[in-house]
Parts: structure tokens; C-alpha cells; sequence
């Protein structure tokens, strides 16, 4: 699908909000928590929808427990930020002015021994406060207690990937059309955030274009380094469109492609494919690992391999569930994630292709989709 043949998705509502934030205390009682503790960040904008115009200093925090209504602490002058927010309606709203200690306040609303899981993204100084006015309180960052808070996603919310993967593949589309011969690596990434906000995306998060040498280099940031012809060139590139995540990678070559290199992106090619196939509700996420990994160890690039095979995506880039040995948590309808198996030769060039992929109630669907074979550009 293009971006033109995508519908608009849904505004989320308060009915949505209230939903989550119930599932989320089931949860935490189901992990033996108390309650959780959400601070400003991904959580927080999922959770309420308010997504303060600056993270400071200033205590900003959402108690969630089956003992009391879902109350946030804000600071008093970003009250009104706060009370126009979609799920605000659904909050007990308490503000606290500039020269008192928030820590007590904050603290009633926490069970004086209760074991919380905290956002990962919280402030120590205010973990600190908090332990300070509570000291019997333990907590949990909740990538470790509720790791899964965020993985199983709505249709409302999997509309939303499906118009960012589109609005990303619009733009290779159009990418491959530029010239990249003589330009330096950062034009060319210039490009690629051009083309992503014009397709939609209010936020660019990165732009990797490693040309050459620096396509071994999984996180090559672009630098000056001038593509020549004959280079492999590895885009990977990713934002948020209507506050949901795109991240795709293609690998071009500028010129036909040596057959070392063609061998080694038809490898690619495979061990993504091998991994994208065995998606399926009830597999475990390291399964897709060991499967992508698998087709790329036994052509002799194992070692090469040097990344995971995929990360959840949602509200961020990177969240959990992810594709790597050791990962035991099960494939669930909704999830969503990448699967980008990699092959890169040290001083020489890089191979990466990914998707995004969703589990359906059998299978796996691309949000990606463009085609895997290696592009030819001038």
C-alpha cells in the first residue's frame, strides 16, 4: 500500500487511555507489584496521552494501583498542559508549586512497603526523593518486571505503524532516484529526512548512510566521506508518524554490483525471508534469531552477523519484544517488530535489509514493502 491508499487513523480517545492504563495495573498485580510509576517519556504520552513541552527537573509523575483512581503529580505551572491532554479526564490531576518538596506529596500515593515497577526513563533524583519519604518502597525498571506493558498492539495502533512503514517506503522509492555519486554521505541523509517529514513523519529520529567502508559499521552515522562509484550503500532510516515508529533498511550500490557483492545480498535476502517465515503466534522471539541467523552462519558469514535480528517497535524505534538468542517471551498477535539480519566485512562494505513486521493470528504481515532486491543507483 502507498501512503495515498492508507486511511487516516482514529484520534485516540479517553476510553482508550482507561483501557490501557487498566490493563497495566492487571499487569502489575499479576507481576506481584503494588502498582507502577510512570514519568515523563513513551510511557507516559502512551498511558495519557500528555507529553510535557519540556522533561525537567520538576517532579511529573502517574501512580497506577488497584488501591486508588490513577493520579498525576504535576507541577502546578504545567497543570494546564497537563488538563488538556486526551486521557487527562480519566486522572485524579494533584499539582505542587515551586518551593515545596514534592517527595511527600508523591509518596501518598505509594503503599509505605509496596514493590513498584518505575518508568526506565525516570529521573534518579526523583527515584531517590521518592525512596527518601518511602523508605521501605522497592522498585523495578519495568523493562524488567512488565517488559511486555507496551508489545501487544490495537488496530488503532497498528494503523499507525502501517501509515509510518508506508510513509518510509515511499521514501526509499524516492530516494533511490538521487544521485549519490559524488555527494557526501550527510546530502544524502539530508534527503532521507526531507523525504520522510514530506511523507508525513513529524519526527525524524535517524538517517544511517553507510557508503563503502562505513556500511560495515551497523550505526555509521553519515559523515563527509564522498560515495564513489561502486559502493554499497546502507540506508537505514526511521521516525514517528502520527507518534508511531518507521525503521526500515535497504542496501543500494551505486553501479552494478560486483558478485561478491550480490552474493552476499542475496545471503541477506534469504536469512531475512527464513526469519520474516517463521513468524507465527506461540514462537519464541529468539526463534527468529536462530532461524535468520542460521541462514547466514551456514554461508560462512556467521561471524559477520555481529547484531541482534530485530527490536520491538511502537511509541519508540526500539522497545521490546527482541529477536535475540536468550529471549524466551512468546509471539503474540500484535506485536511488532523488525526482523534486519546483517552481513559487514570490516574496511570493505555492509548488507542489511529490514522490515517491520506484525503477528497475525497465523502468521506474520510486512509493514514494509518494497522490494528486497539489491537497488542499482547512480
Amino acid at each position: 500500500m502507498t501512503t495515498e491508499t492508507l486511511p487516516a487513523p482514529t484520534p485516540f480517545t479517553r476510553d482508550d487511555y482507561v483501557a490501557r492504563m487498566r490493563r497495566v495495573v492487571a499487569d502489575a498485580l499479576e507481576a506481584g507489584l503494588s502498582g507502577v510509576i510512570i514519568t515523563p517519556g513513551p510511557d507516559l504520552v502512551w498511558l495519557t496521552g500528555y507529553q510535557p513541552t519540556a522533561i525537567t527537573e520538576r517532579l511529573t509523575m502517574l501512580a497506577l494501583g488497584i488501591d486508588r483512581d490513577p493520579t498525576l503529580v504535576v507541577p502546578a505551572l504545567e497543570r494546564p498542559d497537563a488538563e488538556s491532554a486526551e486521557g487527562a479526564s480519566a486522572l485524579t490531576m494533584i499539582d505542587w508549586t515551586d518551593g515545596s518538596d514534592p517527595y511527600p506529596l508523591a509518596g501518598e500515593l505509594l503503599s509505605s512497603d509496596g514493590r513498584f515497577g518505575i518508568s526506565d526513563s525516570a529521573w534518579a533524583m526523583h527515584l531517590l526523593g521518592l525512596q527518601r519519604t518511602r523508605p521501605a518502597t522497592s522498585y523495578q525498571a519495568l523493562t524488567e518486571c512488565m517488559p511486555m506493558m507496551r508489545a501487544i498492539k490495537d488496530a488503532n495502533e497498528l494503523a499507525r505503524l502501517a501509515l509510518a512503514g508506508a510513509a518510509a517506503d515511499a521514501t526509499y522509492e524516492e530516494i533511490v532516484q538521487v544521485r549519490f555519486a559524488g555527494r557526501r554521505e550527510t546530502e544524502v541523509a539530508a534527503d532521507l529526512s526531507r523525504l520522510l517529514r514530506q511523507f508525513g513523519h513529524e519526527q525524524v529520529d535517524f538517517t544511517v548512510v553507510g557508503s563503502g567502508p562505513n556500511g560495515a559499521n551497523p550505526h555509521h552515522e553519515a559523515g563527509d566521506r564522498v560515495i564513489q562509484s561502486g559502493d554499497t550503500v546502507v540506508l537505514d532510516f526511521g521516525g514517528l508518524r502520527y507518534g508511531y515508529g518507521s525503521d526500515t533498511t535497504r542496501t543500494v550500490v551505486v553501479g552494478e554490483p560486483s558478485a561478491e557483492v550480490q552474493e552476499v545480498h542475496d545471503i541477506v535476502r534469504a536469512a531475512q525471508q527464513a526469519g520474516f517465515e517463521a513468524v507465527r503466534p506461540g514462537v519464541p522471539c529468539q526463534e527468529i534469531d536462530r532461524v535468520a541467523r542460521a541462514v547466514i552462519t551456514e554461508a560462512g558469514y556467521g561471524e559477520q552477523f555481529i547484531h541482534r535480528t530485530g527490536h520491538g517497535i511502537g511509541v519508540t524505534t526500539h522497545e521490546p519484544p527482541y529477536m535475540v538468542e536468550g529471549e524466551e517471551q512468546l509471539l503474540e498477535p500484535g506485536m511488532c517488530f523488525s526482523i534486519e539480519p546483517g552481513i559487514y566485512l570490516a574496511g570493505r562494505f555492509g548488507v542489511r535489509i529490514e522490515d517491520i513486521v506484525t503477528v497475525t493470528e497465523d502468521a506474520g504481515r510486512r509493514l514494509n514493502n518494497t522490494d528486497h532486491r539489491i537497488r542499482v543507483v547512480e
